[in-house]
């Protein structure tokens, strides 16, 4: 499936994630994302051609040197049937920082809250504040 044949819908923060994303009321090409917070950010994409679009972090924090931190985003989505969704690495956190990205894996009837885990493979703490962009969501 082509990002362009994908629609991105905002649900309204008071909807239920478990009826907002039931596969029944899911278009076939929908992704649908629900912001769980006023602060929350909306995915992104870079460019016109990215890969991905930008998840970015809810609150201020820190990774430790050679430790690791899940992250959260205030956001959950809701896959189309037959579908996943990969959190992967940004390519200047990883070369600039160390930062990987862990699991990574989101199935089509996950609708909790998007949570990154990142790994700190460098020898300095990695800070990181409220609307940093921290992951990639591929699809």
């Amino acid at each position: 499936m082509k990002s362009e044949h994908v629609q991105i819908s905002v649900i309204h923060p008071k909807r239920n994630a478990e009826t907002a994303f039931a596969p029944e009321k899911r278009e076939p090409t929908s992704l649908r994302i629900m912001k769980l917070s006023n602060k929350s950010i909306i995915p992104t994409k870079g460019s016109r051609f990215a890969a991905g679009h930008d998840i970015y972090a809810l609150t201020d924090g820190l990774v430790p040197a050679k430790g690791q931190k899940m992250v959260e985003t205030g956001i959950a989505i809701g896959l189309p049937e037959g579908i996943y969704g990969r959190l992967a690495a940004r390519t200047g956190m990883a070369s600039k920082m160390g930062i990987a990205v862990g699991g990574g894996v989101l199935d089509a009837d996950y609708t909790g809250e998007i949570k990154v885990i990142q790994r700190n493979h460098g020898e300095a703490d990695c800070l990181y504040k409220a609307g940093d962009r921290i992951a990639q969501l591929i699809i």
